[in-house]
Order: structure tokens, then sequence, then C-alpha cells
């Protein structure tokens, strides 16, 4: 195709500033910044409510990398207007895993019975608690998606089972819920 777009809509309380291929979003929850520089494609601001994110000559895959870079500053705004939440469990069946938070540090320990206790550190704003409510529950909070979602990944792949049958062995630490904060 010659030229392809989409629009991303800005809501009320939440400023976008462009500066190239640079994106910032501030709202009431901090701020967010985002380098689109590894795509060719042109962002500008058609009013003060809607971005416009443009590609001319575009073929099929770079057509597709369009509505990715709308959807990062969509997730950017949800991000500082709400936040993200994960919660993730604690499975045991053989050896009850035991966590301890000191900051932005998790230590996992016990788990399969080892000695030795998993390090596990957030990544960029991520916070951590131990919830009280459901037992063996982490929940991890922060604005930016990419680094909630991969500390709970660094969480879930710190604790993966090796070396053994994993039909038998399901313990681990995962996911069990995500999405914006609602309250």
């Amino acid at each position: 195709t010659i030229c392809t777009s989409r629009l991303v809509q800005i809501p009320e309380g939440v400023e976008v500033t462009l500066n190239g291929r640079k994106v910032t979003v501030k709202g009431p929850r901090g701020e967010l910044k985002r380098d689109l520089g590894h795509q060719t494609v042109e962002v500008t601001r058609v009013d003060e409510n809607t971005i416009k994110i443009t590609k001319w000559n575009a073929r099929k895959k770079e057509i597709a990398c369009i509505r990715s870079l709308c959807s990062a500053i969509d997730n950017m705004i949800t991000g500082v207007t709400k936040g993200y939440r994960y919660k993730m469990r604690l499975v045991s069946a053989h050896f009850p895993i035991s966590c301890v938070i000191d900051g932005k540090n998790v230590k996992i320990m016990n788990f399969l019975g080892k000695r030795e206790a998993l390090h596990v550190t957030m990544r960029g704003d991520t916070s951590i608690v131990l919830a009280k409510e459901p037992k063996d529950c982490l929940v991890l909070e922060g604005n930016d998606i990419d680094d909630v979602s991969q500390s709970a990944a660094d969480i879930t792949q710190k604790c993966k089972v090796r070396n053994k049958d994993i039909r038998k062995f399901l313990d681990g630490v995962y996911v069990s819920e995500k999405g914006p904060i609602e309250d």
C-alpha cells in the first residue's frame, strides 16, 4: 500500500508529548517514555486528543508494526491513568515454597526442597507485596506494562522445574490474574 495510518485517542487528564519518534505520556500516576525510532514511521498530532502514526510504502509486516506501536501508546496511557497489576500464585505439591520480599528483591526459598534461595529483582518502577487474603499470592504493580510483565516472567522462569517430569512436578510460581488496576 502507498500510505497506511492509524489513530490513537488521548483521554482527558493525559498529556502526550511528541519529539520526533520519542513519545512521552504524563498522567495522574506518573510519566512514561518510549522511543519508537526502530520503525520508520511518522508520529504526528492531528489535534489535541488524537495522534496519527503513518507509514509510507509499507509491506504486510510493516503494516502490522503500526498497530503494535499504537498498542504500545495505548498501554502507556493505561499505565499512567490506571496502572497494571499481576497476581502470581506459589504452587507447591512436594515442598512448601516460602517468599521473603525486601524492597524490589524477592527471595524464593525451599523451591523443590533446594537449599539455595532464588533471587529475583523487579524491573523499573514495579513494586511487589505478599498478599494476605489468598494465601501464597504475590502482587506486582506498576505503570509500565513491559516492566511488570517482564518481572512476572523473571519470577516464573527462575522457578522452572528442571531435570524432573513436569507432569508430576507442577511446583512453581505462576501468573493467576493480570490486567489494569480497577479499584
